[in-house]
């Protein structure tokens, strides 16, 4: 059960990370308290996780029309979900998402990079010996 857990919570406090550092650089997103910023972070990473994957597969024709642009309006959008759905945050408006999901996708990946999970399974090994195909 551990084994579960652990990532979990490593990506709970990446996304959490990523918040707060987006609510410093964007003057239109803000947290009123760390609890605010605490359920922000869980209900994003289960929004991600259920309710995004439904919104690229509704919009697919959209999304391969705008060659995969449309990605960054439903990013946008599930952060307006969480924003709606959890008090105490604050985002004043569409564009200010956009760019707020943007930065926060490209700093979760590299901290997520930069840390590593330390997980076998999410890294690449190389054959040490073989052919190459």
């Amino acid at each position: 059960m551990l084994d579960n857990l652990i990532p979990f919570l490593f990506y709970w406090a990446i996304i959490a990370l990523s918040l707060w550092v987006a609510s410093l650089v964007f003057k239109g997103l803000r947290f009123e308290s760390r609890s605010a910023l605490a359920a922000s972070a869980l209900l994003l990473g289960f929004v991600n996780a259920l309710v995004k994957p439904l919104l690229i597969v509704l919009t697919l024709p959209l999304t391969l029309l705008t060659f995969g642009l449309f990605l960054l309006v439903i990013n946008a959008l599930t952060l307006l979900l969480v924003a709606a759905m959890v008090r105490g945050f604050r985002i004043s408006g569409f564009w200010t998402a956009l760019f707020a999901s943007l930065f926060i996708s490209i700093l979760s990946t590299a901290i997520g990079s930069l840390l590593g999970t330390g997980n076998p399974a999410t890294t690449i090994q190389m054959p040490s010996s073989g052919n190459w195909i």
